[in-house]
């Protein structure tokens, strides 16, 4: 009887889950129509149709095309990324604020990419495709230089100490970027503001194609560990007697959630909270199974990056607000309650 009762609790959760996914699907398809048609030059929903069919003018489909589509692409990436990114570190970490954000991996990712375009007579000149390459090694460094601050033997690594040594190593590094910035030129200086605003910066199909690799590898990679990361929520003790290889699979998915991060990095500068707010709401609505957990995850970063995204064009037209500045206004608070029940 308890059997039958413990299925129909499981069936219960995953309709509830699988609902849920739903639901923030059809929500993205009604943020991209939206996104698709706010900018400083407005397109009607009947143009967009026209253009989209191909019926549209020259002006409408440079506009739609080769300007909005390749951003609002980039936007969903990142935020799946970056939210499964986060979604691994809390749980290799087992740390419900870790975030790569907040724990500088974005930082030392953002630095090796500054340091790279400065060698370059020109922003545009840096080779596109490296970019992520090379915010990967930035970012990987600084996740072992974190990993191994934080560490104590026979200890682990406690939440506190390895939140403090994130937000240490990440003000490091964003010192190391502002001294940076007095030995560039104005249009270099640029850049960097923008990088450090959290401005999507990449913009074309090229970064689309330089970023769709990395997420289209990683993110199913993620997914596919899915049950050896329910097994690492249990603990390193019962993981080991499950008889999980943890170490090996931590450095795994670490490897994978410093890529997602590192990548994201790369075309769209330091927008910080999507991997803290995306996992944390996603557990909410489809509980800790990674199984589900992880594509909502997923969802939500697509949705809340998108969204910001779209607010930062529209509100102050003809500017624009960084979309890291927007997700901030929304993710700042909720880390701060994070970080309050964490002391209670």
């Amino acid at each position: 009887m308890q059997s039958v009762k413990n299925l129909s609790s499981e069936e219960a959760r995953l309709r509830k889950g699988l609902t849920v996914i739903s639901i923030l699907a059809v929500l993205i398809v009604v943020m991209f129509i939206i996104s698709m048609n706010t900018g400083y030059i407005r397109l009607t929903p009947l143009e967009l149709l026209h253009t989209l069919l191909g019926w549209g003018t020259d002006k409408q489909e440079l506009i739609l095309f080769q300007f909005r589509l390749p951003r609002i692409v980039i936007s969903l990436l990142i935020g799946a990324a970056l939210a499964v990114s986060g979604a691994v570190m809390q749980g290799v970490f087992r740390n419900d604020l870790a975030d790569p954000g907040i724990l500088g991996i974005n930082a030392g990712a953002g630095l090796m990419v500054m340091l790279m375009v400065s060698f370059y007579p020109t922003t545009s000149a840096a080779p596109v495709y490296l970019l992520p390459v090379i915010a990967f090694a930035g970012a990987a460094g600084t996740a072992a230089l974190i990993y191994s601050l934080a560490y104590k033997r026979h200890e682990g690594i406690a939440p506190i100490r390895l939140l403090l040594t994130g937000v240490a190593v990440a003000a490091g590094m964003s010192a190391a970027m502002i001294v940076l910035t007095l030995r560039l030129d104005p249009e270099k200086y640029q850049f960097v503001a923008t990088w450090l605003a959290g401005s999507i910066w990449g913009t074309s199909w090229k970064f689309v194609l330089t970023l769709l690799p990395w997420v289209v590898i990683l993110l199913p990679y993620v997914f596919y560990k899915a049950r050896v990361m329910n097994v690492l929520h249990l603990g390193e003790q019962t993981a080991t007697g499950l008889g999980a290889d943890v170490k090996r699979e931590q450095y795994r998915l670490l490897a994978a959630a410093v890529g997602l991060a590192a990548s994201s990095v790369a075309v769209s500068g330091g927008i910080g909270f999507v991997g803290l707010v995306g996992p944390h709401l996603a557990r909410r609505l489809v509980g800790p199974k990674h199984q589900l957990m992880l594509p909502a995850s997923a969802l939500l970063g697509s949705l809340l990056v998108i969204a910001a995204d779209t607010i930062g064009r529209w509100i102050l037209q003809p500017s624009e607000i960084p979309t890291g500045i927007v997700v901030a206004v929304i993710g700042a608070p909720y880390f701060l309650y994070l970080l309050a029940r964490a002391k209670s």
